[in-house]
């Protein structure tokens, strides 16, 4: 927990910090090392430097020599070690004894940062220092080990410094895992050895015929007149065109992250190096590291143009909640579809042409969507984020990665859930996933599209198929009329989004609640209570105080605070506890001694509990108690 750095937007692990310091630094940033040491011109952040030069009390006369030139609006790195993750944690004891003061117990006076090894105790810092961090390039299972293994010790609220490791092509990446400040020291070297940095690879000066920038160094010279400088106005020129490079990538990084699209943007980027490629995976498959930070929802569409896109959190968090949390209504008949480019997929003209088909026996069916990436989508579920909010590359080739996916999130459905007729009007690749889980599941499924879903001959055998299966002797009739087709779509929704506090929402406290409105601007009443709106932009629920205090049974999704009224939003320290399923823009419950409110988190239940500062629930609804 710290007071000097405070975050203003996520996206997932990444985020926009900024560092309370004079002046203010935002993350994530590039430190200009060679600037880290200089005492007579200091910057906002200064290296007190290496233990193994000084003793104990000189290096606390170093300390306070920096206190008095820099003030406490300078963070100063304190003295460490400088030696790779391998060397054994007692061989750096000093590491550990070391404080600003000398007390382990004293309070530093200003800002310090600190070096973080693999092993040892954390000691309360405002900046953390991944030791190493520079050795373990090319090696994404070992980095990510380390960088989690650091993250889930400290506290949420604190940047996190990756040294010597920093270079136009990776920074996009390294802020994605979690990395808030990195430096220079690697554009620095480059330039020593003739390489000229671009956010797309590295190319050797010898190489070049032209600039692919425009930077100020870039724009005055050609790649022929820079090699014919003599060697140190050459490298004074290519380090700073190295520099701009990294600081120009890092502020298309922010930019990114307040749109809510680094993911796509990192997908395309970790194509530079096998590395970041293997670092993007292997995150992915830390699905409880980056899950807990990414939102319920985002602003922005969701692109899955390439096959990371299948693991993507979002993604993989859709699937697991409709096989968890997800519950079908009481129909005997399931009607698998294919997906549809416009969103939601009822308003597609596919779509609409297959509910004209069906006609009155609509009513008897339950109609689930087959796509790629989401795998299945509920047609109750059609609203709700990302399954609105995506788009893909539509070729008409599925690769085997997609089919098994795909599969897979079919058939664990109809393991959980059977019926007793399955109607497929699909094609192509659709008709092969439904014919691969039929085959594995050992059940009947009939298939009624011809050469074209929505052809004449296609649509008529849907009609006739789904009105012999309804009519047969032995159907029980299960249907849904238009009120319980509203009631059911919310259900789900609320279920999706609350898990078991949805159930709340629909007891028999609250007798028969009714859906009022037109699709999609459903509201949920009980009697003359409302209890929940749906928001059409993102499909999810918001909940008046009356519906919180029934979701509230369930003791998910609440954030309790003090014996105070919020006259706003509630800020971090005002937190005493939060549930640990919450995240960013989760509906929530807050409750105190005093009231009982409603709003939107800010931040992971965890950070909630655990950081300093920052807003943690944006209050809509405030009840006093």
């Amino acid at each position: 927990m710290t007071q000097y750095f405070e975050i203003e937007n996520r996206d997932g692990a990444a985020r926009i910090g900024k560092l309370l310091l004079f002046p203010e630094i935002r993350t994530p940033c590039a430190l200009h090392t060679a600037a880290l040491g200089d005492l007579e011109n200091p910057g906002p952040i200064v290296d007190a430097g290496s233990l193994w030069i000084a003793d104990q009390k000189e290096l606390e006369a170093r300390i306070k020599e920096i206190r008095e030139k820099t003030g406490k609006g300078t963070l100063i790195i304190l003295p460490h070690q400088t030696s790779p993750p391998a060397v054994p944690a007692e061989s750096t004891g000093k590491v550990e004894a070391f404080t600003a003061t000398g007390d382990e117990n004293a309070e530093a006076e200003g800002p310090t940062g600190s070096l973080l090894r693999a092993e040892g105790e954390v000691r309360k810092s405002d900046l953390y220092i991944m030791e190493g961090a520079g050795t373990l390039e090319n090696n994404a299972r070992r980095f990510l080990e380390t960088l989690i293994d650091l993250k889930n010790r400290i506290p949420p609220d604190t940047a996190l410094y990756a040294p010597k490791l920093a270079l136009p092509e990776n920074a996009a990446m390294l802020a994605y895992v979690g990395i808030d400040v990195m430096d220079d020291t690697r554009a620095e070297i480059a330039a020593y050895s003739d390489i000229y940095l671009t956010a797309a690879g590295s190319f050797y000066l010898d190489s070049l015929v032209e600039f692919p920038c425009r930077c100020r160094v870039c724009a005055a010279t050609t790649p022929a007149e820079l090699r014919a400088l003599p060697k140190a106005d050459r490298v004074e020129l290519l380090s700073a065109h190295n520099r701009d490079a990294l600081d120009a990538e890092l502020a298309l990084v922010r930019e990114k992250i307040r749109t809510g699209n680094l993911r796509e943007y990192v997908e395309g980027q970790c194509r530079v190096r096998p590395w970041l490629t293997a670092l993007l995976r292997l995150g992915d498959f830390e699905y409880s590291y980056i899950e807990e930070k990414v939102p319920a929802f985002r602003q922005s569409q969701l692109l899955a143009d390439t096959s990371e896109a299948l693991s993507r959190i979002e993604v993989v968090r859709f699937a697991r909640r409709i096989q968890e949390r997800y519950a079908p209504p009481d129909l005997d008949v399931l009607l698998l579809l294919p997906c549809a480019a416009r969103k939601p997929y009822s308003t597609s003209q596919s779509h609409q042409k297959f509910i004209l088909a069906l006609g009155k026996y609509r009513k008897f069916v339950h109609e689930v969507i087959i796509t790629s990436p989401l795998g299945i989508v509920p047609r109750e579920l059609e609203l709700t984020y990302p399954a609105a909010h995506y788009d893909t590359a539509v070729t008409g080739h599925w690769d085997e990665e997609e089919k098994a996916w795909v599969s897979g999130c079919l058939e664990s459905y109809l393991s959980k859930h059977m019926y007793k007729a399955v109607v497929a009007h699909v094609e192509g690749a659709y008709r092969e996933i439904c014919e691969r889980v039929a085959e594995k599941l050992g059940i009947d499924v009939v298939y009624t599209a011809g050469e074209s879903l929505a052809s004449y001959e296609s649509l008529t055998n849907l009609k006739n198929t789904v009105e012999a299966i309804c009519t047969s002797k032995d159907f029980s009739r299960k249907s849904q009329n238009a009120e319980k087709e509203k009631k059911n779509f919310i259900k789900a929704v609320a279920g999706y989004q609350f898990g078991e506090g949805a159930g709340h929402l629909f007891s028999e406290e609250v007798g028969d609640p009714l859906v009022k409105g037109r699709f999609p601007k459903y509201q949920l009443f009980a009697g003359k209570k409302q209890l929940a709106t749906l928001i059409p932009q993102y499909g999810m629920l918001a909940l008046s105080p009356e519906g919180a205090e029934l979701v509230l049974k369930s003791e998910k999704y609440v954030v309790k605070i003090d014996d105070f009224v919020p006259r706003g939003s509630i800020l971090a320290p005002g937190v005493l506890d939060a549930g640990p399923e919450i995240r960013p823009n989760d509906e929530v419950i807050v409750l105190g001694k005093k009231a009982l409110c409603v709003g939107r988190a800010m931040m992971s239940g965890r950070e909630m509990k655990e950081s300093g500062r920052g807003v943690a629930v944006d209050v809509r609804h405030v009840k006093k108690l």
